[in-house]
């Protein structure tokens, strides 16, 4: 893949065209019959500058232990590594994991090469997976980039196909301008918080070519780190930023569950809640929250600003809309608020463009969080769901069809954006896997048709593959 842009560890490479090398090891079983890989090859094709290479870790792990020469290889000279799996109960297969351990028992030095993920599921917990990958990887002094987690029939739709392109064109850029998720593990992090620098003769950008809300619990502005990473921030976002104060709003009171709001999604209290919320806030293109940790949470007024957003009610009205976190503590130690704010964002439809603290290096994240949300803005991009969105979903979806006659304007808006997705009935598929079973039930037949029940399931992925080379030319 070719490109003028700057590139990760440019010291080392040279500053023209690079075509750049993609490893991808494939954790599944079934190797090349693995359905996560369609994904890859087809965007492989839609690629076709990058250098994709293949090792089939998950169906060649015992050779590999006995011998694991051509890994080193492969992986030493690769620029990005691709991991690609079908999750297994809670994690990536046994297969793959094994090989991370490899990796590590023949000291392979991948340090500051770029590591990303793809798998496929039905999103039970593939977020642990996920972040299993991006452990080892911080482990190993990767710079990791988050991954993709598709549907297991994702490919199979035009929607799906575009979230998979869309997906490594975040790649390149995010190899291109350096961007990498931080690495919070406090044994590596320490226990010191990092100083934030503010530059200096830097005025607000005057072209405000994007307008991104600021919410912040900012007590004491004058003596704060976290004003000090506000500082930096609006210093380098290229757009306005507008800052919404919680700790200077009047809440009359907090979120009393009367269900007022429910019928026409105003609130019983007249404390100018709403408006704020709705005109200043929610008007903006992304939303950034800013605070520090306190008592293993935000604090109590962000408690008490995210009760009184129940005024609408369980409407995901900014969805669609990015969002980030500027975060004043020890965030390597509170995994569960880590998990929060990632839940937030997946529940609501809003893309986390990044959670930037000052444990480590909080100017080069505030930075990339910057970058991270302007692209995100410019190119709408919004990935699918992994479990947290998936599964919050179809919870207050049942919810809110069962209560209806309450909560009509969550009805109207669930009826509007097509999330009464129930009945799954699938006549055909349920019949066809009726018939698939009792095939497997019969010893001499799954016998005698061996591996040909993995080819017959990659064949409607293959023709999407095949469609995609027709309309690009290839054969």
């Amino acid at each position: 893949m070719k490109t003028h842009s700057k590139v990760a560890n440019s010291s080392d490479l040279d500053k023209n065209e690079l075509s750049r090398k993609v490893l991808v090891l494939n954790g599944s079983p079934t190797g090349e019959n693995s359905i996560t890989l369609q994904t890859v090859l087809f965007i492989a094709n839609a690629f076709p500058d990058a250098e994709f290479s293949y090792l089939h870790v998950g169906k060649r792990i015992k050779a590999y232990e006995k011998d694991f020469a051509e890994c080193r290889t492969a992986l030493e000279t690769a620029d990005l590594i691709l991991f690609c799996y079908p999750v297994y109960t809670f994690l990536v297969p046994a297969q793959l994991h094994r090989f991370i351990e490899l990796i590590k028992e023949n000291n392979v030095d991948l340090h500051g090469k770029y590591a990303t993920q793809i798998s496929t599921s039905k999103h039970f917990y593939d977020v642990t997976a996920h972040q299993f990958i991006q452990d080892n990887c911080n482990d190993l002094g990767m710079r990791i980039i988050r991954g993709l987690s598709a549907d297991m029939e994702d490919l199979l739709s035009e929607k799906g196909q575009k979230e998979a392109v869309d997906f490594f064109r975040f790649v390149e850029w995010s190899m291109d301008h350096q961007v990498y998720e931080p690495d919070r593990d406090i044994k590596r992090a320490g226990t010191e918080l990092a100083e934030t620098t503010v530059p200096s003769g830097k005025e607000l950008p005057e072209n405000h070519a994007h307008k991104v809300a600021l919410v912040t619990d900012l007590a004491d502005p004058e003596n704060s780190q976290l004003q000090k990473m506000i500082d930096r921030f609006r210093a380098k976002f290229n757009g306005e930023v507008v800052l919404v104060n919680l700790h200077e709003f009047n809440f009359f009171g907090g979120c009393q569950g009367c269900f007022h709001c429910a019928s026409d999604g105003t609130c019983i209290y007249k404390d100018g809640f709403q408006e704020l919320l709705r005109n200043r806030i929610q008007t903006t293109e992304a939303t950034v929250y800013a605070y520090t940790v306190k008592d293993h949470s935000m604090g109590y007024r962000f408690k008490l600003f995210d009760d009184r957003q129940f005024c609408n009610g369980h409407r995901t009205v900014t969805m669609g809309k990015p969002v980030g976190y500027l975060v004043d503590g020890m965030l390597s130690a509170e995994p569960n608020l880590t998990m929060l704010m990632e839940s937030r964002a997946q529940v609501g439809g809003n893309y986390l463009a990044g959670i930037a603290s000052n444990e480590k290096e909080p100017d080069r994240e505030i930075d990339q969080l910057a970058l991270a949300l302007e692209y995100a803005i410019e190119n709408h991009y919004q990935p699918p769901k992994n479990f947290y969105g998936v599964g919050g979903l179809k919870i207050f979806r049942d919810l809110i069809y069962q209560m209806q006659g309450l909560m009509r304007e969550d009805h109207r808006f669930y009826k509007e954006h097509g999330f009464y997705d129930f009945p799954q009935k699938r006549k055909a598929m349920i019949l066809g896997m009726y018939l698939v079973g009792s095939m497997m039930n019969n010893k001499k037949l799954s016998k005698k048709l061996g591996a040909k029940m993995t080819e017959g399931m990659l064949m409607p992925y293959q023709r999407a593959l095949k469609k995609r080379k027709k309309e690009h030319g290839k054969t």
